[in-house]
């Protein structure tokens, strides 16, 4: 999910200026954009030099660009919402609610990187149009589910579609618009989404509540139906043919295995252990994630001995300020997202909340986001990774007054008693997820900037799936498995979204000494 804003639970991306187009480097040439490299083969776009001057309609091709990520950032805040009126229709445990929105970020995670190498081969309009397609497909999967586990396989098929899809958007819009108009698109682009990923989660509401047609909760994924048809039928008339295509190396398969597979090692257990009793098993399978790990660093640094692509070029993480900057990453995403699914859940499964009741108490953490990127886009430059340290101040009092609230409503809290906090909350998470890929990246050789901020966001949605893991299972944890045939005991639900908050603002803290290790200075 690759935004300049993004609402809770989604999954937010670097800021425009150095995010990158695909998992690959190169040098930048005169007027910003890439020279063609040996071996790579150059097209023409609508019959000009790769790279002169903007393309004809290119805010019709906007616009296709725009509705590719919408999809993505709908799907990634939906689940949150939706979770608790699934259950009730299909039913499944607590944990497959869990690999409803995990099941979606990890399989983001695992190709976000196979997705960008794509684009370098096959050229950027292709390869953006066959993962809207295939998102458009997956997601009325997702809506004629007859299952929990059939939604689920719907959800992580949705991930990968997304990972091909939104590596493309960033590079399209530099061959729309060319360097010099580059502004003028990101001007309109990061408004836009900021309303849509602010307005999501409560049309998602209004929908599930409205229950169109006896749709119900899967009026949510068929919404995806006519944003991905306008991405297609557009994007094929508009977007430029591809500048150029590079196919040396070929595609790292087994990198995106052995990751996928250690990263899945690592999250199942985290997810079902608690439902399973921690068997022996689980705590063997969270160990081995490990080793498979080590294997994909092992295959990535032969592959790159070899002269062949790397999906991550690790020479970044010997850099001690890129390899902290991971960690925060990793803590921060975490944190926001298991937190976001956690109150979710907690208003709709412990206080009997509506979908849009529930959607409607947490309004005030996305304005607060949206204020919060405003105030860091604007100051960023000025304030360096000062911001970050304002931003987590303000994260950290949010849920101190979030924690209170708790304590002194107790289970007669409602909306209005949420909004205070989450406005606070929200607006310290906005400071930070607009600079923070830039001053990551800040540390690190130009050379390595398109391959590290690829990198981080691959490892942006492990975290997010890490936090809904850990987090999710600290909530089911506390609250305890209700009787058959009735309802989450509300003291116990209290009881564990204390819990949550004391573990999210712990986790703020501890963000706090690692953003000391970052660079002072965003990359210019």
């Amino acid at each position: 999910m690759t935004a300049t804003l993004d609402t809770p639970g989604s999954t937010p991306g670097p800021h425009p200026q150095t995010h990158p187009e695909n998992g690959t480097t190169a040098p930048v040439s005169v007027g910003g954009r890439p020279p063609t490299p040996p071996g790579t083969t150059p097209v023409s776009v609508g019959g000009r030099p790769p790279g002169t001057t903007p393309v004809p309609r290119r805010w019709l091709g906007l616009s296709a660009i725009l509705a590719a990520t919408l999809l993505n950032l709908l799907d990634s805040t939906v689940v949150n919402v939706a979770a608790p009126a699934i259950r009730a229709d299909l039913g499944g445990s607590y944990a497959a609610l869990q690999w409803m929105a995990a099941g979606y970020t990890l399989a983001l995670a695992v190709a976000l990187l196979t997705g960008g190498r794509l684009g370098d081969m096959f050229g950027r309009r292709p390869v953006l149009l066959a993962g809207a397609a295939g998102f458009l497909v997956t997601s009325a999967a997702c809506a004629f589910a007859w299952s929990p586990e059939t939604l689920i396989a719907a959800r992580v098929a949705q991930g990968l579609c997304a990972a091909v899809m939104i590596p493309q958007s960033f590079g399209l819009i530099r061959d729309l618009f060319g360097a010099a108009d580059m502004g003028k698109a990101f001007a309109l682009f990061g408004p836009v989404i900021g309303l849509a990923t602010i307005l999501g989660p409560v049309v998602a509401g209004l929908l599930i509540d409205a229950d169109l047609f006896g749709t119900g909760w899967r009026a949510i994924f068929l919404l995806n139906v006519p944003i991905g048809a306008y991405a297609l039928i557009v994007g094929a008339r508009v977007l430029p043919a591809p500048a150029t295509t590079d196919r040396r190396g070929g595609l790292d398969v087994t990198g995106m295995l052995l990751g996928g597979l250690g990263m899945s090692m690592l999250v199942y257990p985290l997810v079902q252990g608690r439902e399973l009793g921690w068997p022996t098993w689980t705590l063997a399978l969270l160990a081995g994630s490990l080793p498979v790990l080590a294997a994909f660093v092992l295959h990535q640094l032969r592959r790159a001995r070899a002269g062949r692509t790397p999906l991550v070029r690790l020479t970044v993480f010997t850099n001690r300020s890129y390899s902290s900057g991971v960690l925060f990453v990793i803590v921060f995403f975490g944190t926001i997202t298991g937190f976001s699914l956690a109150v979710g859940l907690f208003l709709q499964l412990g206080l009997g909340y509506t979908p849009l009741a529930a959607s409607l108490a947490m309004a005030s953490w996305a304005v607060g986001a949206f204020a919060g990127s405003a105030f860091s886009g604007m100051t960023m430059n000025t304030l360096g990774r000062h911001i970050l340290h304002i931003g987590l101040s303000m994260m950290a009092a949010g849920m101190v007054a979030l924690y209170t609230v708790f304590e002194t409503a107790g289970t007669g809290l409602g909306g209005w008693h949420l909004a205070a906090p989450l406005l606070l909350f929200g607006a310290g998470m906005g400071m930070i997820f607009v600079p923070l890929f830039d001053i990551i990246v800040a540390g690190i050789a130009d050379h390595e900037v398109g391959s590290g901020s690829a990198a981080l966001e691959s490892v942006q949605q492990l975290g997010a799936t890490l936090g809904i893991a850990i987090l999710g299972t600290v909530f089911f944890g506390a609250a305890g498995d209700p009787v058959a045939g009735h309802a989450m005991d509300p003291s116990a639900a209290l009881g564990a979204a204390k819990q949550v908050a004391a573990l999210t603002l712990a986790l703020t803290v501890a963000a706090v000494p690692v953003a000391f290790l970052l660079p002072r200075r965003a990359r210019g």
